[in-house]
């Protein structure tokens, strides 16, 4: 598989993950000229801008870790943009899914940690 097949995998099963938990998926790889925001969904009236990481081992460290403070700026960025196109004046929040699996997804091998509210 290939790196973005990985991705859309991984963003895939987050998105499941999410709306088996109440959320409403609002977008799928939103882009601008900022970069892309992965995920953005809504709970509670609450705009959640989701960056999922995948990985298959730890050798270069946790998923989260890549989600550095120049990346952090870029995804600000775009919500903030994302948020005026629509001139939406709601509470959103900056999450990370960080989705563990082996190198074949397998369904055993594979689980995601959601950290709300990353950054």
């Amino acid at each position: 598989m290939s790196t973005k097949q990985d991705g859309d995998w991984g963003e895939a099963l987050v998105e499941k993950y999410l709306s088996e938990r109440g959320c409403r998926i609002v977008e799928r790889e939103w882009r601008c000229r900022f970069g892309e925001i992965d995920l953005i969904a809504e709970k509670d009236g609450v705009l959640l801008f989701v960056e999922v990481k995948l990985r298959t081992n730890l050798q270069y460290g946790a998923p989260r870790e890549y989600v550095t403070a120049k990346k952090q700026e870029k995804l600000r960025a775009a919500a903030l943009l994302y948020l005026s196109e629509r001139e939406l004046d709601v509470p959103a929040r900056f999450d990370v899914a960080e989705v563990y699996t082996d190198v074949r997804h397998s369904a055993g091998k594979t689980r995601i940690r959601y950290i709300a509210n990353a950054f």
